[in-house]
C-alpha cells in the first residue's frame, strides 16, 4: 500500500512507518549473522575468518546499493509529497535503468578484481583462497542486491514499509535454510554461504521489481512521464552520489581498519568478525530508522510542512533510544554468550577479542543513534554538504586513530577509535541540525 506521511500525528505516523522497517532489519541481520554462525560452527574458525576478511569489501558494494536506495527515495518522496506523480514515475524508471547498467559494470569489475582486493586488505595465506571464492560469488550476484535495494527505496519513498518486510522475511528464511543445507549437509564451506545469499537475494529481487511495476500502475496521473530522463538523473544524483560516497568511504575506512586487524592473525580476525556482525546489527537498525526519518522529512518538506519534520525528529530520537537499550544490555552484559554463537569453545583468543570490542563500543550506541537520526533529517532535506562533513569527520577520526592507537595499545587501541569518532561526529551532526539551515535545501 502507498501511504502519505504528511498527514496524521507525526509520532504515530513515524512509528507505524518504521516498525516494519525495523522488523526487516532484524530478519536481514539474522541471515547475515547466520552466514557467520554456520560458517564458524560447521566449517571452522578459518571459514569464519575468511568470510570476515572479505566483509569490508562486500560492504563497498553494499554501500553503492544503499546509497542509490537513499538517493532515489529522497527525490521520489519529495515528488510524492508534492503530488507530482508524473515526475515521480520518471524518477522511478530512471533509477531502475541506471541501477541496472551500473550494477552490471561493477559486477564485471568486481569479479575480475576480487583477488587484488583480498591482497589489498592483507588477507592471511591460510584463509585467502576461501575468502576470494566467497567474494567472487557474492559479487556475481550484485545486480540482484543492487536492484533489490533500489526497489526497497521506492517502496519506502511511497510510504510503504510493509511490502519490503514481506520480501525480506522470505529472503532471510530462505537464506538461512540454504546456508544450513549447503554448509552443514553438502559441506560446501564458504562457497555454500555465498551461494545461499546469491539465490535468496535473486528471488527476492525479481519479486520486488515485479511488485514495484505493478504498484506504480495504480498511481493515476495525467502528466506524461519518461522511461529515462537525464535531468531527473541529475536530481537523483545530487542526493545519491554523496550518499554513495558516504557509504563507500565508510566501507573504505573499514577496509583500512580490516587490513590493520588482519595483521594480528586469523584468531583476532575471527573474533572481530563475530563482534562486528553484532555491532552491524545495531548500526543498521539505527540507519534504518535514519532512512525512515529521511523519507518522512522529504515527504513533509515536499508538502511544505517543516514543523512536522521537527516533531518527526523528536519521535525518531525516542525510538532510537528504545532500540539502543536492548542492544547495549545484550552485548555489554552477555557478550560471551553472544560471541559463542559464532564459534566453538576452543577459540578463546577469538572469543576474548570479540568480547573486548563489544565492551568498549556498546555504551556509545546511545550517542551514535543521535548522529544517524540528525543525519537522516539533513539527507531528507537534501542538505548533503552538512551530511557529508559530519560523516567524514567521524570516519577519518576512526581510521587515523585506529592506526595511531594500535601502535600503543594493540587491538585495544583499534576498538577505542570507535567511541571517539562517534562522539565528535555526533556533536557536529546535532550542531548542523540545530542551526536549521537544512530547511533551505529542498530539491524538488
Amino acid at each position: 500500500m502507498i501511504h502519505d506521511l504528511t498527514e496524521g500525528k507525526a509520532q504515530s505516523v513515524l512509528w507505524k512507518f518504521t516498525l516494519p522497517l525495523f522488523i526487516s532489519v532484524i530478519f536481514q541481520q539474522l541471515y547475515n549473522i547466520a552466514d557467520s554462525v554456520i560458517a564458524g560452527k560447521f566449517a571452522g574458525e578459518n571459514a569464519l575468518a575468511a568470510v570476515g576478511a572479505s566483509y569490508p569489501i562486500t560492504m563497498i558494494f553494499m554501500a553503492i546499493a544503499v546509497g542509490s536506495n537513499i538517493g532515489c527515495s529522497v527525490i521520489i518522496s519529495q515528488l510524492f509529497g508534492a503530488k507530482k506523480y508524473g515526475a515521480m514515475k520518471t524518477a522511478v524508471s530512471t533509477t531502475l535503468v541506471t541501477a541496472f547498467m551500473l550494477s552490471m559494470i561493477l559486477t564485471v569489475a568486481g569479479v575480475l578484481g576480487s583477488g587484488a582486493m583480498m591482497h589489498m586488505v592483507n588477507t592471511p595465506d591460510n584463509i585467502f583462497e576461501d575468502g576470494d571464492l566467497y567474494l567472487k560469488i557474492y559479487i556475481g550476484g550484485f545486480t540482484f542486491l543492487f536492484l533489490y535495494n533500489v526497489a526497497t527505496g521506492i517502496f519506502t519513498s511511497l510510504g510503504d514499509s510493509k511490502t519490503p518486510l514481506y520480501f525480506l522475511i522470505g529472503s532471510s528464511l530462505g537464506n538461512i535454510v540454504l546456508d544450513y543445507l549447503f554448509v552443514a549437509i553438502f559441506h560446501w564451506g564458504v562457497a555454500g554461504v555465498a551461494w545461499a545469499t546469491f539465490l535468496a537475494q535473486g528471488i527476492a529481487c525479481v519479486l520486488a521489481l515485479l511488485t514495484v511495476l505493478r504498484r506504480l500502475k495504480t498511481v493515476k496521473t495525467e502528466e506524461s512521464w519518461q522511461l529515462f530522463s537525464g535531468s531527473m538523473l541529475k536530481k537523483i544524483s545530487i542526493v545519491a552520489i554523496p550518499s554513495i560516497l558516504q557509504q563507500s568511504f565508510i566501507s573504505i575506512g573499514n577496509i583500512f581498519i580490516q587490513s590493520l586487524i588482519n595483521s594480528f592473525g586469523s584468531s583476532i580476525i575471527a573474533g572481530y568478525s563475530a563482534a562486528i556482525k553484532l555491532n552491524t546489527f545495531t548500526i543498521t537498525s539505527f540507519s534504518t530508522l535514519g532512512n525512515a526519518t529521511s523519507n518522512f522529512t522529504a515527504q513533509n518538506l515536499g508538502a511544505g510542512k517543516t514543523e512536522r519534520v521537527r516533531k518527526g525528529f523528536i519521535a525518531s530520537v525516542e525510538m532510537g533510544m528504545c532500540i539502543a537499550l536492548p542492544f547495549f544490555i545484550a552485548f555489554f552484559f552477555f557478550g560471551r554468550q553472544m560471541i559463542s554463537m559464532f564459534m566453538n569453545s576452543d577459540s578463546e583468543v577469538a572469543m576474548e577479542t570479540g568480547i573486548q570490542f563489544l565492551k568498549i563500543v556498546t555504551p556509545f550506541y546511545f550517542v551514535v543513534a543521535l548522529k544517524i537520526l540528525a543525519d537522516g533529517v539533513m539527507r531528507g532535506a537534501g542538505a548533503m554538504q552538512m551530511f557529508m562533513i559530519s560523516t567524514f569527520l567521524d570516519l577519518i577520526l576512526r581510521v587515523v586513530l585506529s592506526y595511531i592507537l594500535a601502535g600503543i595499545f594493540g587491538t585495544l587501541g583499534i576498538w577505542l577509535s570507535w567511541p571517539i569518532g562517534w562522539t565528535i561526529g555526533t556533536a557536529v551532526s546535532l550542531m548542523f541540525y540545530r542551526s536549521g539551515k537544512w530547511q533551505s535545501h529542498q530539491i524538488s
